[in-house]
């Protein structure tokens, strides 16, 4: 890939936590994540940078349109919100790349292809704003994410989708109750190859329910991890000792839908009988995530929420990083206790309310 301020992969040195206003949260700790050791295994892709965010919305003048649309909205009033919401986003979506970016599009994907010669490409399409990662603010699942994208036209226009996602009504109406500038946040989009999961799921490198940093939760699934981080499904869940790897903890649930990707996208289908009482993961497989739940751990130095998935070929299986960001319930609380002894206070989040929420 040619040097350009308009897509940068996720291996490129400059694809790291110190570029967030580049690349957005997502892109950032991707970037991060492939950098940390080889036992990491993060699936290729790129990002579609800030620039070409605000290129794009530059030569379709888009940003008096969207200032315009939003003075007009009551921020009070719900319903004005969401019509506000309804007409940026439309105008965005139907908006043109013009062609420099289209090129520089094209030329991204085609690399990526080219790197993966043996499969039918298929890519997840994810939104990475600049503010995801703020620590006074919490912007994450604002917006939206695409799997199973097939081929550029498809790309393209999931890319424009996930750049208006910038505008829903949540997120618009979040802005102004925080006191954030619509033109403050900016949106970055991953372009990333799909992991044929046969399990995927979520770990947390700390005990979400008590703190405990000497443990690692892992929940899982069949297939895609969405079943797991949607709530559809009680997952199968571990709760492993770091320094011995000792299962401390386990429960194996009777799993009867998985997600599974379509040419539509994705959906959800029911478990082989015979599948649903099995556990989703083996024990040298929950092994080897505690081992990269540590590694991830110690390159970013605090506690993390990480997303996973296991692609199987025949014997063979393959562990990949999909996601990591910092682990806010207990990071908060301690950042809490170091400048206040004050107990929970009445009306404050569970850590089980708080995990759900961000997911």
């Amino acid at each position: 890939m040619t040097d350009s301020p308009y897509t940068l992969r996720f291996d490129e040195p400059a694809c790291n936590k110190d570029n967030v206003q580049l690349v957005g949260g997502k892109n950032a700790s991707l970037g991060e994540l492939m950098a940390v050791d080889d036992s990491v295994q993060v699936p290729p892709g790129f990002a579609v940078t800030t620039t070409f965010y605000e290129a794009f919305i530059d030569d379709q003048d888009l940003v008096a349109s969207i200032e315009d649309r939003l003075a007009d909205a009551d921020v009070d009033d719900d319903t004005s919100v969401a019509a506000a919401s309804e007409d940026i986003r439309e105008r965005i979506e139907e908006a043109s790349f013009p062609s420099e970016l289209e090129d520089e599009l094209a030329s991204a994907w085609t690399e990526l292809r080219d790197r993966n010669p043996s499969d039918e490409l298929e890519v997840a399409v994810r939104s990475s704003a600049t503010a995801e990662d703020l620590p006074d603010a919490s912007f994450a699942g604002q917006q939206d994410t695409y799997l199973n994208v097939r081929d550029l036209e498809q790309v393209k226009q999931r890319t424009k989708e996930c750049m208006a996602s910038l505008f829903t009504a949540r997120a618009i109406s979040y802005r102004e109750e925080n006191g954030f500038d619509h033109d403050e946040v900016l949106i970055s989009v991953g372009i990333q190859k799909m992991v044929e999961a046969r399990s995927s799921g979520v770990m947390f490198t700390v005990n979400p329910a008590n703190g405990d940093r000497s443990k690692v939760r892992i929940e899982s699934n069949w297939g895609l991890g969405e079943s797991v981080v949607s709530g559809s499904v009680t997952p199968d869940s571990f709760l492993v000792d770091k320094p011995v790897y000792k299962i401390v903890d386990r429960n194996i649930t009777e799993k009867r839908v998985m997600t599974v990707p379509t040419d539509a996208g994705i959906e959800e289908i029911s478990v082989d009988d015979e599948r649903t009482d099995v556990p989703s993961l083996t024990a040298n497989e929950i092994i080897d995530l505690t081992d990269v739940a540590k590694a991830i751990e110690q390159h970013y130095g605090e506690p993390q929420d990480i997303e996973w998935a296991i692609a199987e070929n025949g014997d063979e299986t393959q562990l990949y990083i999909l996601q990591s960001r910092p682990e806010t319930t207990w990071n908060d609380a301690a950042d809490d206790e170091s400048t206040s002894a004050d107990t929970k206070q009445p009306g404050e989040k569970s850590t089980a309310e708080s995990i759900l929420e961000r997911l």
